[in-house]
């Protein structure tokens, strides 16, 4: 980790503060905070912002789980945020996700939200082919809600790796599993 992260339980200068750490422990319950949320602590305002955005995108959408996670997992894999790949990708095995993909395969959503995160976290830009794929596949609200999941999630990502929270930089999908 670059900066230190902030001691659990965090310190707290005014009754807003408190709110916001209030309202991150509520979100992580029953688990304690997590490393990234001892670094976004250290802006209050910024944690506040994050876990009430990527608590709608976690939580609060009509995503199945294996669309999802598959979704957050392939961001995580293509911008080597293993921190992330090591909370996300058991919750896309547990959502339906076959461990051994290459011999299963995709079903037809699932490979379509596949290139779909692929195409928006390297290109940005996705091909009118693939969006048409996708539509075709999804509702308007769902494919909101999977552009929002890999948007958010390579925001993530970029936290993450940029920070090393988690110090899992380097370390490979492999090595996570391991440490």
């Amino acid at each position: 980790m670059r900066l230190p992260y902030i001691p659990d339980p965090p310190p707290t200068s005014s009754p807003e503060e408190e709110r916001i750490v209030s309202a991150v422990r509520a979100r992580r319950a029953p688990r304690p905070l997590q490393a990234l949320d001892l670094t976004l602590l250290h802006s209050p305002p910024v944690a506040d912002g994050w876990n009430s955005f990527l608590g709608a995108v976690r939580t609060r959408t009509s995503l199945p789980q294996d669309i999802r996670e598959l979704a957050i997992s392939r961001v995580a894999v293509v911008n080597r945020a293993w921190y992330e790949w090591g909370h996300h990708a058991p919750l896309a095995v547990a959502g339906g996700i076959a461990e051994e993909l290459m011999e299963k395969g995709f079903t037809e959503k699932q490979w379509a939200t596949l290139v779909y995160a692929d195409e928006m976290t390297r290109n940005v830009e996705v091909r009118d082919e693939t969006f048409a794929v996708l539509k075709g596949l999804f509702s308007d609200q769902e494919v909101v809600e999977i552009t929002a999941t890999v948007a958010a999630y390579n925001c993530v990502s970029r936290f993450l790796v940029a920070l090393d929270v988690g110090e899992k930089n380097g370390l490979g999908p492999d090595a996570v599993a391991k440490h």
